[in-house]
């Protein structure tokens, strides 16, 4: 058995395949689907995985030529492995960003649960990356039943050959896909592999009434969540999130914004407030939470640092407008106990928007990301609502 030209050893590779099984069943809480496991051993991963990946916090660099023992391993864990850094750039160690990769199998078999695609379906993947995903997809469907489009010129060209080798039967495309694949729909099911802020107009259009688009969301502030949509026949779609996802956003939307220089200026004065809030409890470990922030403040966006300096103050959650018109700092530590001082510039108060958020939030039951919903109008306007036991209601904003 070949990858990337070199040979790895069947019993080895069966041995970390049949460990990899057992941890993706054990995430999804049942065996999968038996269709579903023929998929997953007639497209091994590891062949369609580049022979340099990065893995962990640090993107340490492994090469499979190299060390051919540790990169196997990295293949068959349940884990991301990032697949090229800084859009496929040259980059030291300490400057590398994750720009691809290829998802966990424990989450790419979720998504094929909830797009549950039949014999006869065709499908429009958007985000082609390494190729696994649409081959597990043609390995179901046949051939000429799966379209992938792919941005990245490289990335596309060498999940291209994978899946001409693996004899699938895979359309691909490069090009945006926000754009859709042309006049090839309209498609029984639309997935994205990478996160999204809006749903492309292009997506529903070209999906088939009452068929699927199921798409990673992501908001400034939180990257997580799964968005499956069922699209009405008139322009639109609407349908609820599942949490447990986070995939890189879909470079034509993403926010310059990475540290709190990117907002802050030297000539900057903002202004001290003080807080009952803490920052913890909006942007710490409580996803659900930092989910509806999300959905309520669409134009915000939030990062950490541990020891930034403006004008003497040690602040630590930074927040700001995409457009950076407007930011505010708080600081972690406080002045007491139950005190956090604040700092803001610019036309918005976004502390304010997000107490108010994070009130509406308590006072509707600290819901999960499996309450809300999203309802896309035909002129393309995103309403979330979130599921009561009387009716959905409009998310506030």
């Amino acid at each position: 058995m070949e990858a990337n030209g070199v040979e790895e050893r069947a019993d080895d590779v069966t041995a970390l395949a049949a460990g990899l099984l057992d941890s993706v069943n054990e995430s999804l809480g049942a065996p999968m689907a038996p269709v579903r496991e023929a998929a997953f051993r007639g497209v091994p991963r590891h062949t369609f995985l580049p022979g340099t990946v990065w893995v962990g916090e640090d993107l340490v660099e492994c090469d499979r030529e190299a060390a051919p023992v540790d990169w196997l391993r990295h293949a068959y864990a349940d884990t991301a492995v990032v697949t090229q850094v800084n859009d496929g750039g040259t980059a030291a160690p300490g400057e590398r960003w994750a720009s691809s990769s290829a998802s966990a199998p424990s989450i790419v078999f979720r998504m094929l649960d909830l797009l549950d695609v039949r014999p006869g379906h065709r499908v429009l993947e958007i985000g082609t990356g390494t190729g696994w995903n649409a081959a597990l997809l043609a390995h179901r469907l046949g051939p000429g039943r799966v379209t992938t489009v792919e941005v990245d010129p490289a990335l596309a060209a060498r999940a291209a050959a994978r899946l001409e080798d693996a004899g699938l039967g895979v359309r691909t495309v490069r090009g945006d896909g926000a754009r859709g694949a042309g006049a090839e729909g309209p498609y029984d099911r639309t997935v994205a592999t990478c996160s999204v802020r809006s749903v492309p107009p292009a997506w529903i259009a070209g999906t088939r009434p009452g068929g699927i688009v199921l798409v990673p969301w992501e908001s400034p502030w939180l990257c997580y969540g799964l968005l499956r949509l069922t699209v009405d026949g008139y322009g639109g779609a609407s349908g609820s999130f599942s949490p447990y996802s986070a995939f890189m956003l879909m470079r034509g939307q993403r926010t310059d914004l990475r540290i709190y220089r990117d907002v802050v200026r030297d000539h900057h004065v903002p202004q001290e407030s003080a807080t009952r809030l803490a920052p913890g409890a909006v942007a710490g470990g409580d996803w659900a939470a930092q989910f509806a922030i999300g959905l309520q403040l669409p134009g915000v966006w939030r990062t950490w640092h541990e020891n930034p300096d403006v004008k003497g103050v040690a602040s630590r959650l930074w927040l700001a407008t995409t457009d950076a018109a407007s930011w505010a700092a708080v600081d972690l530590d406080g002045r007491t106990t139950d005190r956090f001082t604040v700092w803001e510039h610019g036309p918005r108060r976004l502390w304010a928007s997000v107490e108010a958020a994070h009130g509406w939030w308590r006072e509707s039951g600290r819901p999960g990301p499996e309450r809300f919903g999203l309802t896309i109008a035909p002129d393309g306007r995103h309403t979330p609502w979130l599921d009561t036991p009387d009716n959905p209601v409009p998310v506030r904003g």
